[in-house]
């Protein structure tokens, strides 16, 4: 290949990848995630709250979370562990689900006792027993304490433009100084 033709070839290839990056280079939001952190958390059905604060009782709102529709409520609930340990006042996530699961951390179990299994939230089958205590009544579940595996929450246009779907795994890299790369969060 002569000098010139490798030139132009170099030239037009640079210009289609310039193509495809310039938009993202415009939208830099693309290239990252907001991040939120909870260490434990309850998410409760309808029967559930019924239970625990009472008959028709609704959730009220402290603060929206980063996915469209998600909120921190004002309403919290004590757990308790195989060993009779209590988590004081852990935070219900709203809206009311379909299914009554605690999420907590590595070291929530150990406190409680419990071997939690890392799972996609609402994947609770075969977890260990959790007693929650509101103001107006006490819930024993038979299963129903996990460890969250890690994920992220997206819209579906932030799905579109990252090109993947509910139930896809990536790779999350942190930069920084202390920066670290996460393998297998879920999408």
């Amino acid at each position: 290949m002569e000098e010139q033709d490798y030139k132009k070839l170099v030239d037009m290839i640079t210009e289609t990848i310039y193509k495809e990056i310039k938009p993202k280079e415009e939208s830099p939001h693309l290239y990252s995630i907001p991040a939120e952190i909870s260490n434990h958390h309850v998410h409760l059905t309808r029967d559930s709250l019924d239970i625990l604060y009472g008959k028709d009782y609704e959730l009220t709102k402290l603060r929206d979370l980063s996915q469209p529709g998600e909120f921190a409520s004002n309403e919290r609930v004590n757990i308790v562990g195989a060993n009779m340990k209590v988590i004081e006042k852990v935070r219900i996530l709203g809206p009311l689900r379909e299914y009554t699961q605690a999420e907590l951390s590595i070291t929530d179990g150990y406190f409680l006792g419990l071997n939690l299994p890392t799972r996609v939230s609402g994947n609770i089958k075969g977890s260990p027993p959790i007693i929650f205590i509101g103001p107006k009544g006490v819930l024993t579940l038979s299963e129903g304490a996990i460890r969250a595996a890690r994920h992220i929450h997206m819209t579906p246009k932030d799905a579109e433009c990252f090109q993947v779907k509910n139930g896809d795994r990536v790779k999350v890299e942190v930069s920084g100084e202390h920066g670290v790369i996460y393998k297998d969060v879920v999408i």
